[in-house]
């Protein structure tokens, strides 16, 4: 297979993890004959730097071009310190995900039995989670109407039926294909927004008899994420709800760089781990890179390329188990490897399996 890929390595530790993400692809495509062209693009605070603008046009133009985007992180500590900044990294991703029409973000969530100890939370709560959340990504209070002076402001949380009927569709589909049951987390007692996603989410549970519907408000969803997990096989929820929740669940794999995710939509699919740039860590080889080599996995099975996907997989377990991990998940004791040791090892797997 063919693949045109746009890389965007972005800020922080993103060039370092990136670095790995495509390595691994190209053993991939010389282990079974694919053929992957990169497309190099600026975005976040070294698009601000070079152009300034976070998504230049021309990042965008080889998005559109590509048949997938690999995404890395954005985010640099100046704009983080500064609030009056006009222009930030984080708008560039935003951009992205609205000129791509990526309403859709899937966010898997499972566990690994041998970082089980690394949750916060007791381990007979937390073996056999696994759950998607997804999440709408374009609506909401990040894009609505905003303002701010001195003594104001204000975000409009603003959703439009034909957006929640196509992130719905997106959910119920997804749970067909699991264990067929879906959970929409919404604040239906307080927000009107949420009321409207709760009336059609009802209008469309009949299209799918099938799926077991449930409803949960979202300050019940973020507790029962962390003490029930495993009640869980799909979640779907608004823009803002999203963010929060799917950033509460690296509690259950013990750390944000194991978590990759897809968002889809109109147009160019987009692959990219879920933690962030952690600029304080930049260019000192100890970021950790399995959540953009499995991005770099669902990128592929995304394509139908299920073999590859599931080899990738299995290379991350395996340097899991062989306690080959950067310092964070590092079982006591253990030898230290940096990002591009344990990127190494999954390639040297990758091509000996």
């Amino acid at each position: 297979m063919k693949l045109k890929i746009a890389v965007l390595p972005g800020d922080g530790i993103g060039p370092e993890i990136m670095k790995q993400g495509v390595a691994v692809l190209d053993a991939i495509a010389a282990k079974f004959g694919h053929e992957f062209e990169y497309e190099e693009a600026l975005c976040g605070a070294h698009a601000i730097d070079a152009v300034g603008d976070p998504y230049p046009e021309a990042t965008h133009e080889a998005c559109m071009r590509a048949d997938a985007v690999l995404f890395a992180a954005v985010g640099d500590l100046r704009f983080d310190n500064d609030p009056t900044a006009k222009v930030r990294p984080e708008q560039g991703l935003l951009a992205m995900r609205k000129k791509l029409g990526l309403f859709a973000n899937i966010r898997p969530v499972a566990t690994f039995d041998c970082l089980l100890h690394k949750s916060p939370l007791k381990d007979e709560l937390l073996r056999g989670a696994d759950f998607i959340v997804i999440r709408e990504l374009t609506g909401g209070m990040y894009f609505g109407e905003k303002y701010q002076d001195n003594d104001k402001a204000y975000d409009t949380d603003i959703y439009y039926r034909h957006e929640i009927e196509r992130i719905l569709k997106v959910a119920f589909e997804c749970a067909q294909k699991r264990n067929k049951h879906l959970t929409v987390v919404d604040k239906a007692n307080v927000l009107a927004s949420s009321r409207l996603w709760r009336q059609i989410a009802k209008e469309m549970e009949p299209q799918y008899p099938d799926v077991n519907t449930d409803y949960m408000f979202i300050d019940n969803a973020s507790m029962r994420v962390l003490t029930e997990p495993t009640f869980f096989d799909v979640i779907v929820t608004e823009n803002t709800f999203g963010d929060i929740l799917t950033d509460e669940t690296s509690c259950i794999t013990g750390s944000m760089g194991l978590q990759p995710s897809s968002s889809l939509g109109e147009h160019t699919p987009l692959f990219e781990p879920v933690h962030g740039s952690w600029p304080q860590a930049a260019g000192q080889n100890r970021a950790n890179p399995l959540a953009q080599i499995l991005s770099a996995a669902m990128l592929l099975e995304h394509f139908g390329l299920k073999e590859e996907g599931t080899l990738i997989r299995n290379a991350v377990n395996a340097s899991l188990d062989a306690h080959v991990r950067t310092p964070e998940i590092q079982v006591e004791g253990g030898a230290q490897y940096g990002t591009e040791e344990v990127g190494a090892w999954i390639v040297d797997y990758i091509k000996k399996a």
